[in-house]
């Protein structure tokens, strides 16, 4: 097995204030990756840093396990930070626990919200930067392909990333639920706080064809429009232009309603009817709840929403399960492919061992004998066949043994048996 650790802290062992202390940016990888490797025993190191954690994954060449506290010790003073205090944040993995977590957070089983997609992509990242600056060889390459493998099959085999689980995301979700194709779709973004930037960027990546924005203060509307490659409606007069608009997402910081029931049907009567979705995700609500008494208006707040999100969390949960299921069984298959590599100097010590036995009967039959020419072929052969029949057993056994907790015991026995130099 490869004498694999991984060591790190997240969101769930250390406070965010310790976790940005501790991130390291793309500009200070480099300097990183070649202090991590430095550390006594390390011959290969990969380094992720995220928001919510920083994680090392070491290989060491030799037989003795890789130290993590040399790790951590270069990790604290690359930033300054006293190791010790830091040590009781960070757990450790080796083996196969080391391999198990890495496929997880893969997978996005080890994230805060579970499921998303962009772990995977920061992990490439921390692959690609460990690869250029030389820090990968051939122990660590096959286990991160394997990692990027697995989290495919997870996302293929499983719902885990395809139901929404923040506000912003299940809103456009909703949207795509009503309009199918949002590319013919304008939106109209009332309100440029956080919550409405989310929901333009979702609005964005799901393909929506025109999104406008509107908000008291101008500035911060056409700052927002720029992100989203949007366009500005003036606060004072967007109202004239709401029946344009398929999707209506209230987020400004009114304090009483800023579109009734009679506004929305005037709407309606201008757009001849066709359905118009209303999102207010506002906190007091900028959307009289009457509005969703008129047929093809569709009104959602604030609480529908996470409603909405709290069902796809729990939907996500039951797929976990599923995947942490195809986790084990990939880590099973890549250990004993390890194990299988194991053997393979068994195998060929035992190939040679043969062939010396079968070299040595041919000459002492042959002379005594006094067989040549065809007679002596034919003879070499009837010794090589006899001698691959009775090696196959052994072979196989080998191999079988590679894949078994006692395998360690059964090679000693063959070994012995055939009187095979330590490998």
């Amino acid at each position: 097995m490869l004498n694999l650790l991984l060591t790190g802290l997240n969101h769930r062992t250390a406070p965010v204030e310790v976790r940005e202390r501790l991130a390291v940016n793309a500009e200070q990888l480099p300097a990183a990756l070649d202090a991590l490797r430095a550390c006594p025993g390390v011959d290969e190191v990969m380094l992720l840093s995220t928001c919510n954690r920083v994680e090392v994954l070491a290989h060491g060449g030799s037989d003795r396990p890789v130290d993590e506290r040399p790790l951590v010790e270069a990790l604290a003073a690359m930033r300054g930070l006293d190791a010790a205090a830091l040590m009781p944040h960070f757990y450790v993995y080796r083996g196969e626990d080391a391999l198990r977590h890495l496929f997880r957070v893969a997978s996005s089983l080890d994230s805060m919200v579970l499921g998303e997609p962009q772990i995977l992509g920061q992990l490439k990242d921390a692959y690609s930067a460990a690869k250029e600056r030389g820090a990968l060889q051939s122990a660590l390459e096959p286990v991160l392909a394997r990692a990027f493998a697995v989290a495919k099959r997870v996302r293929n085999e499983t719902a885990i990333g395809r139901n929404a689980v923040s506000v912003s995301y299940a809103a456009v979700d909703l949207a795509k639920q009503i309009f199918g194709d949002l590319r013919p779709r304008h939106a109209l973004l009332i309100g440029a706080g956080k919550m409405a930037e989310l929901a333009a960027r979702h609005l964005r990546r799901g393909g929506c064809g025109r999104i406008y924005v509107t908000n008291r203060t101008r500035a911060r509307a056409e700052q927002m429009a720029a992100l989203v490659e949007g366009a500005v409606i003036d606060y004072e007069s967007f109202q004239t232009r709401l029946h344009e608009m398929d999707i209506v997402l209230a987020s400004s910081g009114a304090t009483d309603y800023i579109l009734r029931k009679e506004d929305i049907r005037t709407v309606l009567r201008k757009r001849q009817n066709r359905p118009v979705f209303l999102i207010d995700i506002a906190v007091p609500r900028n959307i009289d709840p009457a509005v969703d008494e008129l047929e093809n208006a569709y009104l959602y707040d604030i609480d529908d929403l996470g409603r909405e999100v709290e069902a796809n969390r729990q939907a996500r949960q039951r797929e976990a399960e599923e995947a942490e299921q195809i986790i084990q069984e990939e880590v099973q298959r890549l250990i004993e492919r390890f194990r299988t590599r194991e053997v393979a100097p068994v195998i060929v010590s035992l190939q040679q061992r043969l062939d010396e036995l079968a070299r040595e009967e041919m000459e002492r039959w042959r002379g005594k004998l006094g067989v040549d020419g065809e007679r002596a072929e034919a003879l070499e052969a009837y010794t090589r066949s006899l001698l691959n029949k009775l090696a196959h057993g052994p072979i196989v056994e080998i191999r079988r043994a590679a894949a078994l907790p006692e395998g360690d015991r059964i090679l000693a026995v063959i070994r012995r048996m055939f009187r095979l130099e330590e490998s």
